[in-house]
């Protein structure tokens, strides 16, 4: 398949962009990720005309609010000439599935940067343009290099993006009523994965849909299907879904089958498998007795396999 379109801070490729002239080159990114991203680096300090090297800056409170200042040198002020850096990004970002970001940088930080008043740090801050990012593309998924060593949020992180891209694919062919519910149909179980109330919600957002209405409609849903998939999914929603799957072949297994599975599942619940092994099973017998909805619900295989992201959670 084409590659996803994913923003991504330059230092993380490698490239010598950082205030001292260096780089933080992440090699899981580059490697196994880029084996499915098309990365569109950027440098926001950079592009802000600051140079390499640069004076070193900071988040710091002042009566102006949170400004972005020389660490040694309060009075270079950057904050105007970072965010003018992120609106001029407007079109290209536009087109993303995803940003990875740098973690702590007062440009860059998703969450918990350093933030200074009188010389003393609290981490509670948003860099300058992922602010910027979180305002104007609230739907984006975001993450932080640091955070992707987390499996349950590496995995998150990663759905969100290819959900998308599912979703920029739809809307390039021409959004219909029926192209929505087909949508929502193929990703109704992903979604009570993650939070069962908000997957109920969508499904009252898609009622009665028509093309007339699909605008709005769409833009609705997709909104509100990204805001259930930033909550990372319990192993205990997981549960639940896998039940559901499995009472599709209430009527279609023998008695040694279905303890199987129910043990099996059960195995998941309490953590001596990860989530790829019930999947795994489920998707055995549903080649003996397939079933339309489940074939065609991406909760099965929700990204390339070689990915190995169930493996782990």
């Amino acid at each position: 398949m084409q590659k996803i379109a994913v923003g991504i801070s330059a230092c993380l490729l490698g490239h010598e962009v950082r205030y001292d002239g260096a780089h933080k080159y992440h090699s899981y990114i580059e490697r196994t990720l880029g084996q499915y991203f098309d990365f569109k680096p950027f440098c926001p300090e950079v592009e802000a005309g600051l140079g390499v090297p640069r004076p070193c800056v900071q988040l710091r409170e002042t009566a102006d609010g949170i400004r972005c200042v020389g660490v040694k040198d309060h009075s270079l002020d950057v904050t105007e000439r970072l965010e003018d850096a992120s609106v001029r990004q407007h079109d290209w970002l536009g087109g993303l599935c995803g940003y990875i970001l740098k973690k702590d940088s007062p440009s860059c930080g998703m969450t918990r940067v350093k933030v200074y008043k009188n010389d003393i740090p609290a981490r509670h801050g948003t860099g300058i343009f992922a602010d910027y990012l979180q305002r104007t593309f609230p739907s984006l998924p975001l993450e932080e290099e640091g955070r992707l060593g987390d499996p349950g949020l590496r995995e998150n992180f990663i759905q969100r993006v290819f959900v998308m891209r599912r979703w920029q694919d739809l809307c390039e062919q021409g959004l219909t009523a029926h192209g929505l519910i087909t949508f929502h149909s193929r990703h109704k179980l992903i979604a009570m994965s993650h939070e069962q109330n908000q997957a109920r919600d969508l499904g009252r957002i898609i009622a009665g849909v028509t093309n007339a209405d699909i605008e709005s409609t769409g833009a609705t849903y997709i909104a509100a299907l990204m805001t259930c998939l930033k909550i990372v999914a319990t192993r205990g929603n997981h549960v639940n879904v896998l039940q559901h799957i499995q009472g599709y072949l209430k009527h279609k297994l023998d008695s040694d089958d279905k303890q199987e599975l129910v043990e099996t599942i059960e195995n998941y619940r309490i953590g001596l498998l990860p989530l790829i092994v019930p999947l795994t099973l489920l998707r055995h017998h549903f080649r003996r007795e397939p079933d339309a909805f489940i074939d065609n619900s991406y909760y099965m295989l929700p990204h390339p396999a070689e990915l190995s992201l169930l493996n782990s959670i």
